[in-house]
């Protein structure tokens, strides 16, 4: 498989941790952001739009959009499993790692960010309070819910979560980690979210995720 992807990116992040998890080989392949690569013709004719991540699968079939890469891999590489076993737990996981992917990073990624500066002629200042308001009350949203599946796994008597589902890493830890990364880079105050920043503390200690991180990308820039 070759994976097309930038270091800084948290929807390419996602998908290198859950290839990490699942232990598959890929080829890596930067694709520059900043300096616009994305937008090379010849890759717009292989993904069809002009974003990142894309990975190709061994059959040479182009894939875009991180969660249906993740959800693929899963269902062409089911183990470990990045989903749990029963329907009602599957659906607590997905939804938090799209409170992740829907609500929180759609609105702070790279393109808006820049639409703000440059077409809306948004202040630097401005921009990056934009960036931590959002970023903190998704985060705050995301914390809360930690704790509710917390108390309805306690009342079933269930093991408390490590991670953010238990105690292996789920499509929502595969979420959280690169959103806590851009998190960090804007020092979004990441006080008061206990559950969010245990999961994701437990989730650095492993080493899917630290092979998966973007200082450990070839195309890193420090």
């Amino acid at each position: 498989m070759q994976l097309y992807n930038y270091f800084r990116s948290s929807a390419s992040f996602r998908v290198r941790i859950a290839l990490e998890i699942k232990g598959l080989g890929y080829d890596y392949i930067p694709v520059h952001l900043v300096k616009g690569e994305h937008r090379d013709p010849a890759y717009l004719e292989r993904v069809g739009d002009a974003l990142v991540p894309t990975l190709v699968t061994d059959g040479g079939t182009a894939l875009s959009q991180s969660m249906a890469i993740i959800e693929y891999l899963e269902d062409t590489h089911p183990t470990p499993a990045l989903l749990p076993s029963t329907p009602l737990a599957r659906a607590r996981v997905r939804a938090l790692a799209q409170m992740v992917a829907c609500d929180i990073h759609p609105i702070n990624n790279l393109r808006v960010l820049k639409y703000l500066v440059h077409e809306l002629k948004v202040t630097e200042d401005a921009k990056t309070a934009w960036y931590r308001h959002w970023v903190r009350s998704g985060l705050e949203a995301f914390e809360r819910q930690l704790q509710l599946l917390s108390d309805e796994r306690t009342s079933q008597g269930l093991a408390p979560s490590v991670l953010c589902w238990g105690d292996t890493p789920t499509l929502a830890d595969c979420c959280l980690v690169p959103q806590i990364f851009n998190a960090q880079r804007f020092n979004v105050d990441l006080g008061g979210l206990p559950l969010t920043m245990g999961a994701f503390e437990a989730c650095m200690a492993l080493p899917a995720f630290q092979r998966a991180q973007p200082s450990a990308c070839p195309d890193n820039e420090a």
